[in-house]
C-alpha cells in the first residue's frame, strides 16, 4: 500500500523515531499502526528523537589516521555519562564516523542546518546559470533548481550521507540506532579532516624559465 505523509508524521508523533525509520516499518507493517510501533520498539528506536534533547557533554575525542597516512580525521562525539563514553559501541561508533569522514571527499559540514547561507545562496547562483535552465518555465525552472539546492547539500553535510558500513543507513540513522541502543543523547560536536598538502599552493617550477633567469642574472 502507499504510505502517506501523514501515516508517516502520525507514527513519528507517537514514537519520536525518526522519518525514515517510520516509512520503512510502515511500508513493512502494510501500513498498520499498531504493529509499526511495536517493530520500532523491538529495534529500539521509539524514544532515539526524545533523547536528543538531553544535554550531552562527555564522550571522547577520535582520531583515523587512513592507510598510507596522507589522510587523518580528528572528531569529538559527545554521550551523557563517562560511562558510556568507554563502552566499546560507542567507541565503535566514533570509529566509523571518522572513518566515513576520511572516505568522504565533499562533506564540510555536520548537518545540512550547519550549511552558511552565503554557501547556499551561491550554490543557488551557480545552478540558476546553468544552461539547461535557461529555456524553462519558471516554475519548473524553481522545482528543479530546489532539487539540486537539496542534493548539493546532502553532499556538503555528514548526516546525509550513506554510511559506508551499511550503504541502506544514513550517519544519522546510524547515530539514532546507537543512541536507542545506548540510551544516551549522543553528538557528534565537531570534526576536522586532515590531507597532506591541503590548504597550500603548490609549486610549479618551468625549467625553461627558470633557465632563463639564472643566464639573466650571470
Amino acid at each position: 500500500m502507499t504510505i502517506s505523509a501523514q501515516m508517516v508524521k502520525e507514527l513519528r508523533d507517537k514514537t519520536g523515531a525518526g522519518m525514515m525509520d517510520c516509512k520503512k516499518v510502515l511500508e513493512a507493517s502494510d501500513g498498520n499502526l499498531e504493529q509499526a510501533i511495536e517493530m520500532l520498539r523491538q529495534k529500539g528506536l521509539a524514544s532515539a528523537n526524545k533523547k536528543s534533547q538531553r544535554v550531552a557533554a562527555e564522550g571522547i575525542i577520535e582520531s583515523y589516521i587512513h592507510t598510507g597516512s596522507r589522510i587523518g580525521v580528528l572528531l569529538e562525539l559527545n554521550c551523557e555519562t563517562d560511562f558510556v563514553a568507554r563502552r566499546t559501541e560507542f567507541q565503535t561508533l566514533a570509529r566509523d564516523i571518522a572513518m566515513q569522514i576520511a572516505a568522504s571527499p565533499n562533506i564540510e559540514y555536520i548537518s545540512s542546518k550547519d550549511v552558511p547561507e552565503n554557501i547556499i545562496e551561491a550554490e543557488k547562483r551557480v545552478e540558476a546559470g546553468r544552461e539547461d535552465l535557461a529555456n524553462k518555465p519558471d516554475k519548473v525552472k524553481e522545482k528543479i533548481l530546489a532539487g539540486r539546492i537539496e542534493k548539493r547539500l546532502k553532499e556538503l553535510n555528514l548526516m546525509d550521507q550513506p554510511f559506508i558500513k551499511q550503504s541502506d543507513i544514513t550517519i544519522e540513522e546510524l547515530i539514532k540506532r546507537n543512541v536507542a541502543l545506548l540510551g544516551e543523547n549522543i553528538q557528534l560536536r565537531r570534526f576536522e579532516k586532515f590531507i597532506v598538502g591541503g590548504g597550500m599552493e603548490k609549486r610549479t617550477n618551468d625549467f625553461a624559465n627558470e633557465v632563463a633567469e639564472i643566464l639573466q642574472t650571470k
